[in-house]
């Protein structure tokens, strides 16, 4: 709102009550001080020839300044033609311009017992105030869709990185401009497709509704913010945050004292009926958030995620996460230091998107404290990670010294074994770094049948059991300890430093290193349908990476290596698969007609490597023969050799060779 039109009075004050009687009137007033504004470098100039109904009146100031409200003009001028009102009282009518800004129209009158005065924008918007003799030093003011940016600078000596942007008032407004006392300005405003957004951008607002009730208390220490009513619909970004209100009306209260070198907001609440209440108290600094205690109530937690999580939800990578239940969270904040959060959640169900993970039905509480200590217990009916199911669990927690540690094993059922987690310990982020989470897990008697169905893999049968001793989260990453072993196709799969990246967020990386010890490759090759190969295999998947599931990145070497008792065969299928695959052919002792009459050939050792980077494999084999690689080198009559010649495969080709081969799409054909 400008405060040009509070600082009227000052300027009438220099009409002398026998204007009408002078043919001219040229005033020059140093500095003119009135309740509001003081105006400085001010010139009046009245021409009324003589018999004339009206006179010519302009005022001009070098600035104009109203410090309670923020307001600071320069250049000021206004034109108008001044009349009699026939009892006893003056009007003018015209333009007012500062510098070489858009003109507004200003409009004034100084009926017998008071000041009347408009100011209008020839747009729609217009701003009265009207005043009494009764009561000099109370200013009512009508607002009609006064443009939002005219608050500009009253906004500033809230919040002084604010720009306003779009957006209509109407309202009244009650100014108290006591001679000993604070300037005070209350009444009702209502608000339609408000905007505003921060010098920084972090913070911003677009399409705001709102009904309030203001109390603005200019007092020297700063002012005093009273405000209550109801937001209707928009959107707003604070920081990360990010919030979709919705159209119905969202009770809403504040109050806030300023200071020095911030706000104290000792209180505020809002509500949207049914589905969220919040209340609490903050403390704004120079550099942000210093203090904040909230409390949360939630009935109904479905429409958070949409209204009022979106943003923070999306930096983590769960956007579209689905709740359902019921939610109490209470936090505090001491010296932007997280200093205490009790969640009590109520048959919370929580379902990431993609189906990334699932839980099902959690119920407890978990009460993190800085000082002193609190136990709880959070529980829950069951849940997924992927397509993997979990059971049901119960955790047991202690806080103290702003830790959470939990105080027993916990035992979460899964894939007919069990998953054992223990010595866990949360720490929250701070000035202490960032969320730090760490603890030790045991997997017990696994079914890999199960697993390898939920991973989309052929079933076989075995069990995966081991210890990781150490388990470490932090910057969105988490590094296990020891290795986890699978014991299946009568050998073992051990895998080592295995930690993931992201695994909550948008792609998850997984980073492992992979031994292989004495797989059965009867068993393994049944399985996969790739061709009867009798042995046993060995090997090694160095730096594995794979995001978002996918394989990018490994080193990987598998063999073969004799075994007593155990006979080393390969049949005409898996030979024509390996010859498929790797783009190999065979040399033979026969011709391929004479092949075609036996099921399997001998051999004394298989082997083949891959390193994949940038999309490309490169291939090697036993040993280096006539500008290729050996795979298979074969033993007894008749004798076998599979020879691959091209050491650069495309990555995404060779998946799609292995799965033809896994459905049958390659037929043994000899030649």
């Amino acid at each position: 709102m400008p405060a040009w039109i509070l600082t009227l009075l000052g300027l009438f004050a220099l009409l002398p009550a026998s204007a009408a009687d002078a043919r001219a009137l040229v005033a020059r007033v140093a500095q003119v001080s009135t309740p509001v504004a003081t105006l400085e470098g001010v010139e009046v100039r009245l021409a009324w020839p003589a018999g004339a109904s009206e006179g010519d009146l302009r005022i001009t100031a070098r600035s104009a300044h109203a410090p309670d409200l923020g307001y600071r003009f320069e250049r000021l001028a206004w034109h108008c033609p001044l009349r009699r009102d026939g009892a006893g009282g003056w009007r003018c009518d015209g333009e007012l311009r500062e510098g070489q800004g858009a003109p507004l129209r200003l409009a004034l009158a100084l009926p017998a017992g008071g000041i009347e005065a408009s100011l209008s924008d020839g747009r729609g918007a217009r701003l009265a105030l009207q005043r009494t003799d009764a009561a000099q030093d109370l200013f009512a003011i009508d607002l009609a869709q006064v443009p939002v940016a005219w608050a500009q600078a009253l906004a500033e000596r809230a919040w002084a990185d604010v720009r306003l942007g779009e957006g209509r008032l109407d309202g009244r407004l009650r100014t108290h401009v006591p001679e000993d006392g604070a300037m005070r300005l209350e009444g009702e405003l209502a608000l339609s497709g408000g905007g505003f957004d921060s010098v920084d951008a972090r913070h911003a607002g677009a399409g705001l509704g709102a009904r309030l009730s203001l109390d603005w208390l200019a007092l020297d220490e700063g002012p005093r913010i009273a405000l209550d009513g109801e937001l209707h619909g928009g959107e707003l970004l604070f920081g990360s945050g990010y919030f979709v209100l919705p159209e119905r009306a969202l009770p809403v209260r504040l109050r806030a004292q300023g200071r020095r070198d911030g706000w104290a907001l000792t209180e505020f609440a809002a509500s949207d009926p049914g589905v969220l209440e919040v209340r609490g108290q903050a403390s704004l600094g120079a550099d942000g958030l210093d203090g904040l205690t909230v409390s949360l109530r939630s009935d109904d937690v479905s429409p958070l995620p949409e209204r009022y999580l979106s943003g923070w939800l999306g930096l983590a990578g769960l956007g579209g996460l689905a709740l359902s239940g019921a939610l109490d969270v209470d936090l505090a904040l001491v010296e932007g230091r997280l200093a205490d959060v009790d969640l009590r959640p109520r048959s919370l169900d929580i379902a990431a998107p993609g189906d990334r993970f699932r839980f099902d039905g959690l119920d407890g509480r978990v009460h993190l404290v800085s000082t002193g200590s609190a136990d709880g217990v959070l529980r829950w009916r069951g849940g997924a990670l992927g397509a993997i199911a979990f059971g049901p669990a119960r955790l047991p927690w202690r806080s103290s010294d702003g830790e959470l540690r939990l105080t027993g094993t916990a035992e979460v059922p899964l894939l007919d074994g069990r998953l054992e987690v223990s010595d866990l310990l949360l720490h929250p982020p701070g000035a202490g770094g960032p969320l730090r989470v760490e603890g030790a897990l045991a997997v017990e008697a696994l079914d890999m049948t199960q697993l390898a169905l939920a991973l989309g893999l052929p079933a076989f049968p075995g069990t995966l059991s081991g210890s990781i001793p150490g388990a470490r989260y932090v910057g969105d990453r988490l590094d296990f300890d020891g290795d986890l072993v699978v014991r299946a196709f009568d050998g073992e799969l051990r895998v080592s430093s295995l930690a993931m990246e992201r695994p909550f967020g948008v792609a998850p990386t997984l980073l492992a290193d992979v031994a292989l010890d004495g797989l059965d490759l009867q068993s393994l090759t049944g399985v996969f349908e790739f061709g009867s190969i009798g042995g046993r295999l060995h090997g090694r998947v160095d730096g594995l990476r794979l995001v978002d599931w996918e394989a990018v990145a490994f080193d990987a070497e598998v063999h073969t290596e004799p075994r007593r008792g155990v006979r080393q065969r390969i049949s005409q299928r898996a030979v024509q698969n390996i010859s498929s695959v790797g783009d190999a052919s065979f040399t033979a002792s026969l011709q391929g007609q004479l092949l075609a009459l036996f099921d399997d050939f001998g051999y004394r050792r298989i082997g083949i490597s891959c390193r994949l980077a940038n999309g490309s494999c490169t291939m090697a084999g036993l040993q280096p023969r006539d500008g290729g690689f050996v795979i298979v080198e074969g033993a007894g009559l008749p004798r076998l050799d599979i020879v691959g010649f091209n050491r650069d495969v495309d990555w995404d080709t060779l998946v799609e060779r292995l799965a033809a081969v896994g459905s049958g799409d390659v037929s043994p054909v000899f030649d």
